[in-house]
């Protein structure tokens, strides 16, 4: 059975990708087998993370960058990542009437992606598809995300690249949020850089990046566009492949999916135990345990001791 959905999939069956990832998604029994046989598949496609601040621009880029790379004869494969609500309709390029230029396209795989509400399970979840995906012949695999938070991280530790979008009004946003966004940047995105302060924001990330980036892997670019007009896409087309040769040369890249597959392997380990000492049985008992308590008078850690012991 598990063979024909992998000769399915190889053969970018795009309704057996669909099935796939819905029990993924929903952790419909798929044995570890069939995953260790998809991954032999899996390994080629170059993966690229976009996150960023709501109203950024994140799908009308992603869009544009779909086009870009037909345009250069590369397959496409695009998961929107929403941890609050799976199938959003808003969660990728704004609207479904987009979405349908490319239903069509042998080329172009598009698919929503929730985590309903587990968020510890987002990065096994986005690397599983990221295999499928990458499995069914995709040259790219692109991962567009809701904000910048945990579910943000957990996609950056499964791409190859992490691209982020802000626009003019986040300069504050940096100084708030520059360490988590230095650390998982490979290229800034300014997008809406026909808006006011444009170029004061750039001016001020450069200088956040000279002053703190390490010498281990390239400082990120900072390239402008205005994505609704069409404008600085071919910049960003050409950022991103430069920045790939250049992590390629330097022995970064291999350096970071090393570093990836093995926090994939502890994730996978973690996670795995935890599913076999949260039985059934121990969830109610937790359940009901937390609901029964009706004060405040005892220290949570001395809660929590008295449960486990009685476990």
């Amino acid at each position: 059975m598990f063979n024909q959905i992998l000769d399915d999939i190889r053969a970018n069956d795009h309704r057996a990708l669909s099935r796939v990832i819905t029990r993924i998604e929903n952790n419909q029994g798929l044995p570890d087998d069939f995953f260790i046989s998809l991954y032999t598949y899996s390994t080629d496609a170059i993966r690229i993370g976009i996150t960023g601040p709501p109203g950024a621009g994140k799908s009308t880029l992603t869009d544009k960058l779909i086009k870009l790379f037909l345009e250069h004869g590369k397959s496409v494969g695009v998961v929107a990542v929403d941890p609050s609500s799976p199938f959003t309709g808003g969660a990728l390029l704004g609207d479904r009437v987009r979405m349908n230029r490319y239903i069509w396209d042998e080329n172009v795989f598009i698919r929503s992606m929730g985590s309903h509400g587990d968020l510890g399970g987002l990065a096994r979840k986005t690397q599983d598809v990221g295999d499928v995906l990458a499995a069914s012949g995709k040259d790219i695999v692109i991962y567009e995300t809701v904000g910048v938070g945990q579910g943000e991280l957990d996609v950056a530790a499964a791409v190859d690249l992490t691209v982020v979008i802000l626009v003019p009004e986040s300069g504050d946003e940096i100084q708030l949020m520059k360490a988590g966004l230095i650390e998982i940047a490979d290229l800034f995105i300014i997008n809406k850089s026909d808006r006011d302060g444009a170029g004061r924001l750039a001016q001020l990330l450069q200088n956040i990046l000279h002053t703190s980036h390490g010498t281990d892997r390239p400082e990120p670019p900072v390239i402008n566009t205005i994505a609704s007009e069409g404008k600085g896409l071919d910049e960003l087309y050409d950022g991103i492949e430069k920045h790939l040769v250049n992590m390629k040369s330097n022995g970064m890249f291999d350096t970071n999916r090393l570093k990836k597959h093995r926090m994939r392997v502890l994730g996978l380990v973690q996670e795995k135990l935890l599913d076999e000492f949260w039985t059934s049985e121990k969830l109610e008992t937790l359940s009901y345990e937390t609901h029964s308590i009706d004060s405040i008078k005892l220290s949570p850690y001395e809660i929590s001791a008295a449960i486990l012991k009685n476990e």
